[in-house]
């Protein structure tokens, strides 16, 4: 099969290259190659001929401009798609993304899910739990001197090479016309994710339970967590940390 990749970075890297590895043509696009889903510029020629087209982009930012990026960004490739004939648009969401309407960025990640599901394309969209590799940059945000704030929501966190995989398989799959949940086999409260974390990099930092703190105060009940029949990885957090 030939699969347009659309966005190189920590998901859209492993997907290449599982595809590659399987035996498909898997192309990676962005800006680099001339790809710009804001203008439009390139979209055409990255999807031409496809079988499939994933799409890994991200808005560069979490607040209110996330929302006129992905409005843009979404409506440039389907319009594109549906001009060329490719016949399978795969759009990695998040689990519970509509569940927590006081995040911005939840709120833009839903409308992006509402414009594909509207749109002209056959589609499958992967909703992930957060990944594992987003703790650290997580922490990151709520820090001061060595003091991480961190609230106390239920994560049920997920490598992103699982995801990756998963995406990968969506792209050579039918169209799920739907949606597919996936999640990490554990849960954690978010403050005890960072306190894991830290110990296992020997960091000096410590964590300060805060309900307040950061992205995912937000976040109030089991929004973020794996559903119903959701496909459950078998990488564990504490194995992940041991071998990263």
């Amino acid at each position: 099969m030939k699969i347009s990749v659309l966005g190189t970075g920590l998901i859209g890297s492993q997907v290449i290259h599982l595809l590659t590895a399987a035996g498909h043509e898997a192309t990676g696009h962005s800006r680099s190659t001339g790809l710009d889903l804001i203008t439009g510029e390139g979209i055409e020629d990255a999807v031409r001929d496809a079988d499939a087209v994933v799409n890994v982009t991200n808005s560069p930012t979490f607040d209110d401009a996330s929302v006129d990026f992905f409005r843009t960004t979404v409506t440039n490739l389907l319009a594109a798609m549906e001009a060329v004939g490719a016949p399978h648009l795969v759009t990695l969401s998040i689990v519970g993304v509509d569940q927590v309407p006081d995040l911005v960025y939840y709120r833009a990640k839903t409308l992006q899910e509402e414009l594909v599901k509207a749109g002209p394309v056959p589609y499958s969209i992967v909703r992930a739990t957060q990944f594992m590799e987003f703790v650290g940059p997580t922490m990151d945000w709520t820090t001061d001197g060595d003091v991480v704030r961190l609230p106390s929501a239920p994560i049920q966190p997920i490598s992103s090479a699982d995801v990756a995989a998963q995406v990968a398989d969506a792209a050579v799959g039918a169209s799920l016309g739907g949606t597919r949940n996936i999640a990490g086999p554990d849960v954690f409260a978010l403050d005890e994710l960072g306190r894991l974390a830290l110990e296992a990099t020997g960091d000096r930092r410590h964590v300060v339970t805060d309900d307040t703190a950061g992205l995912f105060a937000a976040v109030k009940g089991d929004e973020l967590l794996a559903p119903k029949g959701a496909h459950l990885s078998s990488v564990h957090y504490r194995d992940w940390l041991r071998s990263h």
